[in-house]
């Protein structure tokens, strides 16, 4: 005790009995953020957003983020964590009702692009010369900038050898639109070296994706490089339904 303190002894009983933070009220808080956000919240946004308002810690702050989670229970919407953070989604066993808002179908991909996303996706980092030696054909430069531009692949480097050839790997995006925080929930396989072992990791990825865009193997439009790389030009739905 300090000489302050033993001079006043009321300065130790007001912090003793100073009232605790309501964690109930601050996921109501932390509900609402996450209701209008546009997209996924980080725990430093929380941080910043609420976390300094109230004096409240990381810890503090997954409490209440377990609170919000509970009052999700039983309900058609759900509280998940994502690479980019947390937001607020409908399950994915409703996602095909609420699909039914949009009157554009999602755009089907073409065989030569899912192959070329399921390679980038499990052999990571890979350059499009090695995803050309497995698939035996040209990577089409529709498909590389079709996976860019949907947000799910990026360069991340290049390869130390004589022409310096691009590196591709996937995005925080791509493992938003599929429900992953981490590359380490992709649904295991062992190593994928053929077309066979890439159909049945793209159906697995399907899966984990919930009412994702990507069709299952066998339903694409298109199946060459050369054709278009999607079956339709309207707006996508989300693969999963963000409730803002």
């Amino acid at each position: 005790m300090n000489e302050e303190e033993q001079e006043n002894p009321m300065v130790e009983a007001s912090a003793e009995t100073s009232p605790a933070v309501d964690l109930g009220a601050v996921s109501l808080i932390i509900e609402a953020l996450l209701l209008a956000s546009d997209g996924a919240l980080s725990m430093d946004q929380l941080v910043r957003f609420v976390g300094s308002e109230f004096n409240l810690g990381k810890r503090e702050l997954r409490e209440a983020l377990a609170l919000v989670d509970s009052r999700f229970s039983g309900t058609a919407s759900e509280l998940k964590e994502v690479a980019s953070g947390w937001r607020v989604q409908v399950r994915p066993e409703y996602a095909e009702w609420v699909a039914r808002l949009w009157q554009e179908k999602p755009p089907k991909y073409s065989r030569a692009l899912l192959e070329t996303l399921a390679l980038i996706v499990y052999r990571q980092p890979i350059t499009r010369g090695e995803i050309e030696d497995v698939r035996g054909v040209a990577v089409s430069s529709n498909i590389l900038r079709t996976l860019s531009e949907r947000g799910w692949i990026r360069e991340l480097g290049h390869k130390d050898v004589p022409g310096r050839p691009a590196l591709f790997g996937t995005t925080s995006q791509f493992l938003d639109d599929f429900n992953l925080r981490t590359l380490d929930q992709l649904p295991a396989l062992p190593d994928v070296k053929d077309l066979e072992q890439l159909e049945a990791a793209l159906a697995k990825l399907g899966a984990g994706a919930g009412a994702t865009a990507l069709p299952r193997p066998g339903e694409e439009e298109a199946d060459s490089d050369e054709e278009s790389d999607t079956g339709s030009d309207g707006d996508e739905s989300p693969a999963d339904v963000v409730l803002h």
